[in-house]
């Protein structure tokens, strides 16, 4: 007796979970459509951020890949990710999804992807660094057409953050 009725129950809880959670999901489907978010035209950027980006694109030049243009609006976003992390004093990639739906959604982005670093002393260190771990350098060797770049300070402890954000436009 009991065997029958433990189907039927995990039938019906199976029924009200994806009810539960369809209701959610279309919600905010409709209000991401309603809701675009804003480019971002402005951006300062400092010597530091302006040194790496021409050292990225003097590396992939040099081995015959397309130089990409800068766009103020993904060093914002890569901004705004320094200073999550100052803030929290962590050193992740926690909602790049959101970042890059954004670039997405924005600019027209056919493809994103981010590399992090933290507390190198130079544009040169920083982008060895990167060169040197298969993962990152995957993304400053792809293809893509564009790029933004943050380099913030910690103003407690002088420990540098760095977001560099890639997009195929």
């Amino acid at each position: 007796m009991k065997l029958n009725l433990l189907p039927k129950t995990m039938l019906f809880l199976a029924l009200f979970m994806l009810n539960s959670c369809s209701s959610d999901n279309t919600e905010a489907e409709n209000l991401s459509a309603i809701v675009k978010p804003e480019l971002v035209l402005n951006y300062t950027y400092n010597l530091a951020e302006l040194e790496t980006m021409d050292l990225i694109n003097d590396y992939r030049a040099s081995i015959g890949l397309n130089r990409l243009e800068k766009i103020n609006h993904i060093s914002f976003k890569s901004e705004e990710h320094d200073i999550y992390m100052i803030n929290n004093k962590v050193f992740n990639h926690y909602d790049f999804y959101a970042r890059s739906e954004n670039i997405m959604k924005v600019l027209g982005a056919k493809a994103v992807a981010e590399n992090i670093a933290f507390n190198y002393d130079s544009a040169k260190s920083v982008l060895n660094a990167w060169l040197n771990s298969p993962k990152h350098k995957v993304n400053i060797v792809g293809n893509f057409t564009h790029f933004g770049l943050a380099i913030k300070k910690d103003s407690v402890t002088g420990e540098k953050y760095y977001t560099n954000i890639f997009a195929k436009i």
